[in-house]
């Protein structure tokens, strides 16, 4: 069978208005809009498969997604196109020839996700970072986040009736950054489970605001227990922010 060439599309959203990345039967998301786009542009019904499932309402700042199409592209004018026609909270940075077996989930080997604070409100970032109208212990946060690179079984922090067939995740970056009236918490794995980033961050909060100590992060990933973990913080808060690839997955066209 005769392969059709394969890309890798680079691209960002605001996840607000979207029930996350997947199609759903029901309700509008990333994927359903970039699938249109490319079937207006390119005249196909074209298939695209993302990096990651964000849930509804959770940002990318970087996603990478692949496709195939066997006709020839003008990939600078496809890029130019899809943007013209694409709704403001997408957009689309680059369309990539890659080799024929690479695959945009399966080939990452790192991914980074960041989650955004404030520490007063600002209208212009309502829906695009959780406000703390109460400050919280940022140094037990970051504490009990110190443990997390410890362990490497995170069911705790799962979403309940998953079906992965693992819940072992390899975590070499947890920290918080401080801008001004701005937190950011950065969080790098090899992979990431369901909800995993958002029930990390609602446990830490728990920390800061004295609901659980530092010490109890070690029993919590013991547990494997959802319902021991602190509730999952608001999804405006998080970002997709990096996915890194092998280099040989690319070459010039």
């Amino acid at each position: 069978m005769e392969n059709k060439p394969r890309y890798f599309m680079e691209l960002a959203y605001d996840g607000t208005n979207y029930h996350g990345w997947q199609r759903q039967p029901q309700s509008i998301s990333v994927q359903e809009v970039l699938e249109d786009g490319l079937h207006k542009m390119l005249r196909e019904k074209i298939a695209i498969t993302g990096a990651g499932r964000t849930d509804a309402g959770v940002h990318a700042a970087y996603m990478v997604a692949h496709f195939v199409y066997k006709g020839e592209i003008d990939l600078e004018h496809l890029v130019y196109r899809m943007n013209r026609w694409l709704p403001k909270d997408i957009a689309v940075y680059t369309v990539k020839p890659v080799i024929d077996k690479a695959h945009a989930r399966f080939h990452a080997y790192k991914r980074s996700y960041e989650y955004h604070f404030l520490l007063r409100p600002d209208p212009f970032q309502i829906k695009q970072a959780y406000v703390l109208f109460r400050k919280p212990d940022f140094e037990l946060m970051q504490q009990a986040a110190n443990i997390l690179l410890e362990y490497k079984d995170f069911e705790c922090f799962s979403r309940s009736n998953t079906d992965v067939k693992t819940f072992i995740c390899d975590l070499t970056e947890a920290r918080f950054e401080f801008q001004e009236h701005k937190v950011i918490f950065h969080i790098t794995a090899n992979r990431f489970l369901r909800n995993m980033v958002r029930a990390v961050v609602g446990t830490l909060l728990d920390v800061g605001y004295g609901k659980k100590e530092v010490e109890d992060m070690h029993k919590i990933i013991a547990s494997r227990d959802r319902s021991k973990a602190g509730s999952s913080a608001p999804a405006g808060g998080l970002y997709l922010t990096k996915i890194h690839y092998p280099e040989e997955l690319f070459y010039e066209k």
